[in-house]
């Protein structure tokens, strides 16, 4: 009896209370990783550049087993498919690669000869006094100062080629840099589009097209019809593309070597080119 009672008081005491008390209490420390998040491994820069070089890799490979054709093949290609259709176009494709922060190539091109006529061409320019007189006999179609920012910013006014000269370059950008930028109509000095010889421009570009790249680097272009010869449309193709490669940086002479380092600007990489038609597959060519 006394046992039995010795051992229910122990049983029962507050310290033997605590003991069990202790085995369902957690420290702060475990309860701390208990709820602790799981760590996010962020790559390092020289593993992202492995895998940068990986994907390279795999994309030059598949590059590689694309069929190309020479442009003589690729046009004789499409001339047998569009045979029904003399009318057919054939539309250039060239493919830049342009980075971040680097505007989109924008060029234009007088061809040897038209695949089709081409939009009609307004010409608004900023000018005051004698430049603006100067500039209405070039033929320039809406002439003004500061007055026309209202009609731009609410599409009363619309042009294709807005030039303006230097005295008012930094009056309108202001109000009118992040509403022509987006739309490539700002004029760039580095686009010769601000300029005091306002007359001489105009003269440059009569009778010439534009084209410019989309956002993702790619200019594609009416470039000749299936009834022209074959001589014609290699030489439309080659002046286009002579175009192109003047404003990316990838042609080479005396003026483009001395913008080249007047700028500091590097060339941007032309990819791909393709000729394609209505009815007919995009061909990859080799000989650009």
């Amino acid at each position: 009896m006394m046992l039995s009672l010795l051992f229910r008081q122990c049983k029962h005491s507050p310290k033997n209370a605590l003991g069990q008390l202790r085995l369902f209490t957690t420290s702060q420390i475990l309860l701390a990783r208990r709820h602790q998040q799981p760590k996010i491994r962020v790559p390092s820069k020289k593993a992202l550049a492995a895998k940068a070089r990986r994907r390279a890799g795999i994309a030059s490979k598949a590059d590689e087993q694309t069929r190309k054709l020479t442009l003589l093949e690729a046009i004789a290609v499409l001339r047998a498919v569009e045979v029904a259709s003399p009318n057919s176009i054939y539309e250039l494709l060239v493919k830049t690669e342009i980075k971040n922060g680097v505007a989109v190539p924008k060029g234009r091109v007088n061809l040897p000869r038209e695949a089709k006529p081409g939009a009609q061409e307004k010409i608004l320019v900023f000018a005051e006094g004698r430049q603006a007189e100067e500039a209405k006999k070039a033929g320039a179609h809406i002439v003004g100062g500061p007055e026309l920012i209202d009609g731009i910013l609410s599409s009363r006014i619309r042009a294709t080629t807005i030039l303006c000269t230097t005295s008012l370059i930094r009056t309108i950008t202001p109000k009118l840099g992040r509403f022509l930028g987006p739309l490539g109509l700002m004029p760039s000095e580095r686009r010769g589009t601000v300029t005091d010889d306002i007359a001489g421009y105009i003269q440059r570009i009569h009778g010439t097209s534009e084209w410019r790249a989309d956002r993702t680097g790619s200019i594609r272009a009416p470039i000749a019809t299936m009834q022209f010869p074959i001589e014609d449309v290699v030489r439309n193709v080659r002046h286009f593309l002579t175009s192109v490669r003047r404003v990316t940086g990838n042609y080479k002479d005396a003026d483009s070597d001395r913008k080249g380092k007047a700028t500091g600007a590097p060339a941007t990489k032309i990819s791909k080119v393709m000729l394609s038609s209505r009815q007919g597959p995009g061909i990859r060519i080799s000989d650009f």
